[in-house]
């Protein structure tokens, strides 16, 4: 058989739920089996997801690895998965990031660990539904899914305000929700009254859409994007980010700012550009615009934080800014280097995550201030540290620097204006980060408590090895990855002409 003919999509949606159960069955007192099976079947899941690279043909531009068939047929939605250069590496990135999640799980979750385990693996099966579902219904169902185990993961094993994060996080995903089902529906029924054929299909409802009034499309659009904007998060809605990253444990926070957050520029380019590209055309000013403010007021606000990991959740919010402002250039360049850039951004800031909850294990605190000459104690932890911080600034050689230098670019080319206060937020960028850099690593070793802190062990360095080794590559390489975009980037640009 062929490989794009082999159901591999299915395979990846089916052994995390078979995961999940088989550990519902086990007995919650060994821990010891339960994190094996886990970790077991996040192996298995990330082999294959590998041959999904490997079989996938970069220059054909069309949905590959396609599966479909009936699943509701008196409501016209239908199974339909496929894969194509906007989700392939998204996809790879979920499988990836959920070992390393459970691998920094080892010892830090001690109460609940079997519905930890299963709520780690229903994430996963939830994540990679969204990214390779081609049927509006079955989007928002996988969309749906992946809400109730991160809340889950925030309000049982976060921190002392988990409970108010937990919420918020719920509440403001839902209302996004809410407004992109109101629009799923309303293209449902516009399009079975005007051609009889009652269907959530996505290529089917895109060649509708265009069809519809623009005031109709406009609305449409918006709530869309509203959706989309929360879970990215865009100013002004991301104020459910730095509390949820604050409270989360290591894990949930590496897997929603690794993954969870593109879900909503996935969004926007699978569902808002193809459906509505005149509405986005339209309206790219104005979210570049608050793409721009997002860099900014991320920036600015990470400058001030005093505790480590909501630095780094600030941090997001500026970087998912980029993002936003490289796809709503509609160039090659910041189309390409916006889709590129998530992946980036899941990897260092994936990375840094992990390693603040690696110092937060052995000093139960990640206030600043604790810290300060951690270069002397902790060699190993400092210059793994180092490699990632720079990486999250976009140092040239390191993965970072690809990907905001193509969203710069595309900027420039879009409005010289945009590109440069772009600019002024890598500066910021680097000033945050450099300086929350050296307060903790550099001056005296002062602090009793960290003069005998013990150094990364090697089930720790084999957690955030492998995200170094993938931003020196894609720092001194990033030609495979590109070229994997390039046909996707292609047929987005063929929408607005």
């Amino acid at each position: 058989m062929n490989l794009s003919d082999a159901p591999i999509l299915s395979l990846l949606l089916a052994v995390p739920a078979a995961g999940a159960l088989l550990l519902v069955l086990l007995d919650g007192r060994r821990p010891g089996l339960l994190k094996g099976v886990a970790l077991s079947t996040a192996v298995v899941e990330l082999a294959l997801s590998v041959p999904l690279f490997i079989g996938f043909r970069a220059r054909a531009g069309a949905i590959q690895f396609a599966e479909q068939w009936a699943w509701i047929p008196a409501l016209g939605a239908s199974y339909r998965v496929g894969i194509d250069g906007l989700n392939l590496l998204l996809i790879l990135l979920t499988t990836f990031l959920t070992v390393l999640g459970i691998l920094s799980s080892w010892t830090a979750i001690g109460r609940h660990l079997k519905g930890y385990l299963i709520a780690m693996l229903l994430l996963e099966v939830g994540m990679i539904g969204v990214f390779v579902s081609l049927d509006l219904l079955l989007f928002y169902v996988f969309w749906e899914a992946t809400l109730i185990p991160m809340y889950m993961l925030i309000g049982v094993w976060g921190g002392e305000r988990r409970i108010y994060a937990a919420v918020k996080f719920f509440l403001y995903t839902m209302a996004g929700s809410v407004l992109m089902l109101v629009a799923i529906l309303v293209l449902y029924f516009q399009n079975a009254q005007a051609t009889g054929n009652p269907t959530f299909d996505l290529a089917t409802l895109t060649r509708f859409a265009r069809t519809l009034p623009w005031s109709t499309q406009v609305w449409l659009f918006l709530a869309f994007f509203v959706a989309f904007a929360i879970k990215v998060p865009l100013f002004p809605f991301h104020t459910w980010l730095p509390d949820a990253h604050t409270e989360a444990p290591t894990a949930g926070s590496v897997i929603l700012a690794g993954v969870l957050l593109k879900m909503g520029v996935y969004g926007l380019l699978r569902f808002a550009f193809p459906l509505f590209p005149q509405v986005a055309q339209a309206a790219a000013p104005y979210i570049s615009v608050l793409a721009l403010v997002g860099i900014l007021y991320g920036a600015f606000v990470a400058l001030v934080q005093p505790d480590v990991k909501r630095l780094v959740a600030y941090s997001s919010v500026a970087h998912l800014g980029f993002v936003v402002l490289g796809i709503f250039a509609l160039t090659p360049q910041g189309l390409s280097g916006g889709i590129l850039q998530m992946i980036n951004h899941g990897l260092s800031t994936g990375a840094l995550f992990l390693l603040v909850g690696m110092i937060y294990e052995r000093r139960h605190t990640r206030q600043i201030a604790e810290f300060g000459g951690l270069w002397r104690a902790l060699p190993v932890f400092s210059v793994l540290f180092l490699i990632v911080t720079l990486s999250s600034i976009g140092l040239p050689g390191t993965n970072g620097f690809v990907g905001e230098f193509l969203i710069l670019l595309g900027a420039f080319r879009a409005r010289i204006l945009f590109g440069a206060l772009g600019t002024l937020g890598i500066i910021f960028a680097a000033v945050y980060m450099l300086w929350m850099y050296q307060r903790v690593f550099f001056g005296p070793l002062d602090k009793p408590a960290n003069k005998s802190l013990t150094d990364l062990c090697g089930r720790e360095i084999l957690t955030v090895a492998p995200i170094i080794l993938l931003i020196l590559f894609i720092g001194w390489c990033p030609g495979p990855l590109l070229a994997t975009i390039e046909p996707a980037v292609q047929q987005l640009l063929a929408l607005f002409g």
